[in-house]
C-alpha cells in the first residue's frame, strides 16, 4: 500500500511539473457561468427555499472550515470556488443572491436540481423530495440575467467569448429521484437517453447565444457514496468491486457517461469553433479514492461520511448531517464524504486539482496564470 500511494504522489508530481510548461487552448476567462445542482451550488436553494425548509444547510456543521453556513452543501469549498480561484476570479455569488456582484460571473446551479422536468420523468409518476427545479428552468434564468445585464445580443455574445460555462454536473438527481421512488436499476436505466438528450440541448442554447468555453462534467460514480451504500447494501461480495463500491450503480453512471460523451464528440462536430470539454468526475473521484492516503484522506474512512449518525458508512436518512443525533468528524479534511452524499472541501479541492489541473478535463481548453495555480 505504502508503494501505490508513493507511485500515486509521484504521479500528481508529474502532472503538476507538466503544468508548469503546459496550458490549455483558451486564454484569460473574464467570467464564469455556472447551472448544475448541489456539486456547484453557491446558495440558490436556500434562497429559493421558503422559510424553515432544508434549514440543515443554513446551519452549522455546514460551512464549517468556511467559517460560517454559505447555503453550500459542504463543510467549505466546491469545485466551482477552487476553479474560480485557479483563474483569479472571485468566488461565484448565487443568481438569487440580492445585492451581489456579478461582474465576474453568476452561479445558477440549485441543489436537487434535475436535468428533466418534474413532469418528464416517468410521466411525473412520482413526487421530487427537495426541489422542482431543473435545468430548462436555470437555462430560463440565465438567459434573462444576459439580457438584463447587458443590452444586446451583440454585447451578450462578445462577454460570453471571453467567459467559460459549466452546464453541470447535472442529472445525477434525476437517476437518485427515481430511486427514492422505488425504481429498480433497470427502469432508471431507461431515463439515461432523455437526461443526456437535455444536457446537449441546453448546451446547444449556451453556444447559440454566443458561449466559446463550454465544460459538461459527467456523473460520479454514485455506487460509491456512502448515502448508496447504506441504502442499497447487499449480502452479495460480489455486488462490491475491488474498492468496495456498488457495481451496478456504477454501472449505471459509467452508461450515462458513456451516452454523454459520444453526444458531446457529435456536439464538438456541429460547434467546430467552440471549445467543448467534457469533466470526467467519474473516473476523477475513483482516483482520488485510489490515491487517497497520497492525498492526504485516512484510508479506512473513504467510504464513511464525516457527518453523520453512526453504522458502517456513518450515514443515516432520518438523522442526516444537521439534524438532532448526527455528529462531525474530528478532522474533515481527512474525509472525502462530507454528510453521506457530497464531499468536503478536500475532497473538492482535491477533484479540482485532478480534472482541471490534471487529466481528467478533455480536452484541456484552459490556462490559468501561474500565480492562481493550485499547490
Amino acid at each position: 500500500m505504502a508503494s501505490s500511494a508513493a507511485s500515486f504522489a509521484l504521479s500528481l508530481l508529474l502532472v503538476a511539473a507538466a503544468l508548469q510548461c503546459c496550458h490549455g487552448q483558451g486564454g484569460a476567462v473574464a467570467a464564469i457561468y455556472s447551472l448544475g445542482d448541489s456539486i456547484t451550488d453557491t446558495g440558490n436553494l436556500v434562497k429559493e427555499a421558503p422559510p424553515g425548509v432544508f434549514e440543515t444547510i443554513k446551519h452549522l456543521p455546514y460551512g464549517l472550515t468556511f467559517g460560517r453556513p454559505t447555503g453550500r452543501c459542504s463543510d467549505g469549498l466546491l469545485m466551482i470556488d477552487f476553479l474560480a480561484q485557479d483563474t483569479g476570479l472571485p468566488l461565484l455569488n448565487p443568481y438569487l443572491a440580492k445585492n451581489r456582484s456579478f461582474d465576474h460571473g453568476a452561479n445558477f446551479a440549485v441543489a436537487g436540481a434535475t436535468a428533466m422536468d418534474l413532469a418528464d420523468q416517468f410521466n411525473g409518476s412520482f413526487s421530487m423530495p427537495f426541489t422542482s427545479n431543473s435545468l430548462k428552468l436555470q437555462l430560463r434564468w440565465f438567459k434573462d440575467f444576459m439580457k438584463s445585464t447587458f443590452n444586446t445580443d451583440e454585447e451578450i455574445r462578445k462577454r460570453l467569448q471571453s467567459s467559460l460555462v459549466l452546464v453541470g454536473e447535472i442529472g445525477g438527481n434525476d437517476y437518485n429521484f427515481a430511486f427514492f421512488g422505488n425504481k429498480p436499476v433497470s427502469e432508471v436505466e431507461k431515463l439515461i437517453p432523455a437526461v443526456v438528450q437535455t444536457i446537449i440541448n441546453a448546451t446547444k442554447q449556451v453556444l447559440d447565444m454566443g458561449a466559446s468555453r463550454v465544460i459538461i462534467p459527467g456523473n460520479f460514480p454514485i455506487g460509491c457514496l456512502p448515502s448508496y451504500l447504506t441504502a442499497m447494501e447487499s449480502p452479495e461480495p460480489s455486488a462490491y468491486d475491488s474498492m468496495g463500491c456498488l457495481n451496478d450503480l456504477n454501472l449505471l453512471a459509467a452508461k450515462h457517461n458513456a451516452q454523454l460523451q459520444r453526444a458531446v464528440a457529435d456536439l464538438r462536430a456541429s460547434y467546430p469553433d467552440a471549445a467543448i470539454a467534457y469533466a470526467d468526475y467519474f473516473n476523477s473521484f475513483l482516483s482520488l479514492l485510489k490515491g487517497a492516503p497520497a492525498l492526504g484522506f485516512d484510508e479506512d474512512s473513504t467510504h464513511k461520511a464525516c457527518c453523520g449518525a453512526g453504522g458502517k458508512y456513518n450515514y443515516e436518512e432520518r438523522r442526516a448531517c444537521g439534524v438532532e443525533g448526527a455528529t462531525v468528524c474530528a478532522d474533515p479534511s481527512a474525509y472525502v464524504s462530507w454528510d453521506g452524499i457530497h464531499m468536503t472541501q478536500a475532497a473538492y479541492k482535491a477533484m479540482s486539482r485532478l480534472i482541471y489541473h490534471g487529466r481528467y478535463l478533455r480536452p484541456q481548453i484552459l490556462s490559468f496564470p501561474e500565480k492562481n495555480g493550485q499547490r
